[in-house]
């Protein structure tokens, strides 16, 4: 394995070959002995041509694994913006990747599904819906003792949770709805959800496009709640370390917040901002840190 090395919030990751690593929008999970990763690529700008992997031993070091999902026609066309790549695997082996899939305009507004034998891919895709009818932008996914779940963001509705069927391939049912108390028309972008101490802490970007903002979190000790009210992730004003949150993933004993700090003109380029998140006593802190090893989550 490769020598430790640290994470430096606010920069690009390089890959195994030198160039940088496409993880914008990244989907992260654990597998064996190391982590997968699946993100944008975003080389040709913000219309799709694939969905990149990439492998790591620490976080540090990327392994480019190959293209995931390619661009083809139709939903998953070069015209078309694929976004938010998440895998899991389902109980009978076979994974699933969810995506959000959507034209120029951001008219669309579906969830997609593709399937592959191997984490890595390539994965075949299937399709698309508006689950049970709702718009779906920005997507996450969660995961408990075989049931897997959506996470979307609904601008006409709020932020849903959603139970996906058994085959991971269709929603099936709302187990919650969740609105900005600030500005309860909506509700927030990117959402991702953990689960600590029997509690579940829900993580959110507010709605303001590229921008950074201060990202928030709510807790419940059900999906269905009660939640609890939204509270910043981070020192507020910070606009959360000036990113914003794809995934809080389990790692060790805590957790690591993984963020995009997006570079409109240059989206490839875009840095990455992770950083060590700890949840105590309910409650979340996100601190900086020019860089930060693995082992001190206890990995």
């Amino acid at each position: 394995m490769a020598e430790r090395e640290a994470i430096r919030p606010g920069r690009v990751f390089v890959d195994d070959r030198g160039r940088t690593a496409q993880l914008h929008g990244i989907g992260l999970q654990r597998v064996g002995e190391r982590w997968l990763a699946w993100g944008e690529d975003k080389t040709a700008g913000d219309r799709f041509t694939a969905v990149a992997c990439y492998s790591s031993p620490d976080l540090a070091h990327w392994t480019f694994e190959g293209d995931a999902l390619v661009a083809g026609d139709g939903d998953i066309g070069p015209d078309r913006i694929v976004e938010r790549p998440k895998a899991l695997q389902r109980p009978d082996g076979t994974w699933v990747m969810l995506l959000h899939i959507d034209t120029g305009d951001y008219s669309f507004a579906r969830v997609g599904y593709a399937v592959a034998d191997r984490p890595e891919g390539p994965y075949t895709y299937v399709g698309s819906e508006r689950p049970l009818g709702n718009i779906s932008r920005d997507i996450g996914v969660f995961q408990e003792d075989g049931v897997g779940y959506l996470l979307s963001e609904d601008r006409d509705h709020g932020l849903h949770i959603y139970r996906l069927r058994d085959d991971y391939l269709a929603v099936e049912s709302v187990v919650a709805t969740l609105r900005q108390q600030a500005n309860p028309a909506i509700g927030y972008e990117s959402p991702t959800l953990v689960r600590h101490d029997g509690s579940y802490f829900l993580f959110g970007s507010d709605l303001t496009g590229w921008s950074m903002n201060d990202n928030m979190y709510t807790h419940a000790p059900s999906l269905s709640g009660p939640w609890a009210p939204w509270r910043p992730i981070a020192p507020v004003g910070t606009r959360t370390h000036e990113s914003q949150v794809s995934v809080v993933a389990p790692v060790g004993d805590h957790y690591v917040y993984i963020g995009d700090r997006w570079t409109p003109d240059l989206l490839a380029e875009s840095p990455a901002v992770w950083l060590p998140l700890r949840i105590e006593d309910g409650r979340v802190r996100l601190e900086w840190r020019d860089e930060w090893l693995i082992d001190e989550l206890g990995a």
